[in-house]
């Protein structure tokens, strides 16, 4: 089903920790009516419990609509609160850990910004692979660049789909996917807008 819906739309929306919890529910709303279909819940900031409760309203909202909701980074807090998946970064869980814990019925996606990271993901038992950053963000400062020919290589080296991140924006939108990837993951370009709903779908359009 992801990779469904990953071809529908192309675009996978990753949340902004930064905004209060019944704001990103409010921008969560506004992006599905936009027609995004796919979350990743990212927040460094919450406890334990608050990010299970918001991954728990988050997912009966997304779910009404279609989509899936994945968790960033822990194995664990997906389970607890029944999400569809996790995504795992390189300091997280190795991705075959990960994916004893969750199961075969959930998803698994991994980060990489190198080529080598690709073979330890697949045979980890990833669903998909997060590429990047393909440009400097100030979402994620700290993340490895990666930049637009690294991509074409790793989309070519990696037969589970990619998605690429890091300082996508809908004018970038079509340079990024002519790399290879199947869609592009995107923070600013949605919860940091001023109409979520237009830039959804001013988004979904772009990459079609």
């Amino acid at each position: 089903m992801f990779l469904d819906l990953l071809t529908e739309t192309r675009v996978y929306a990753v949340t902004d920790d930064r905004l209060e919890s019944r704001k990103l529910i409010g921008v969560v709303e506004a992006a599905l009516r936009g027609g995004v279909r796919l979350f990743q819940l990212r927040d460094k900031r919450r406890s334990d419990r608050e990010r299970v409760a918001l991954a728990q309203a988050l997912g009966g909202t997304i779910r009404k609509q279609g989509g899936l909701l994945i968790v960033n980074d822990r194995a664990d807090l997906a389970l607890a609160a029944d999400s569809d998946g996790v995504h795992l970064g390189q300091d997280d869980l190795p991705v075959a850990t990960g994916r004893k814990l969750v199961g075969q019925d959930r998803i698994v996606g991994a980060s990489a910004s190198y080529l080598a990271e690709i073979p330890i993901a697949l045979e980890g038992g990833v669903d998909y692979l997060g590429f990047g950053a393909v440009y400097p963000t100030d979402t994620k400062p700290d993340a490895e660049y990666a930049g637009l020919d690294l991509l074409r290589e790793a989309c070519g080296l990696c037969p589970a789909p990619v998605v690429a991140i890091g300082g996508i924006s809908g004018e970038r939108a079509r340079e990024v996917l002519a790399q290879g990837p199947r869609g592009i993951a995107v923070v600013s370009a949605l919860f940091r807008s001023a109409n979520v709903e237009e830039a959804a779908r001013t988004l979904i359009a772009a990459c079609k």
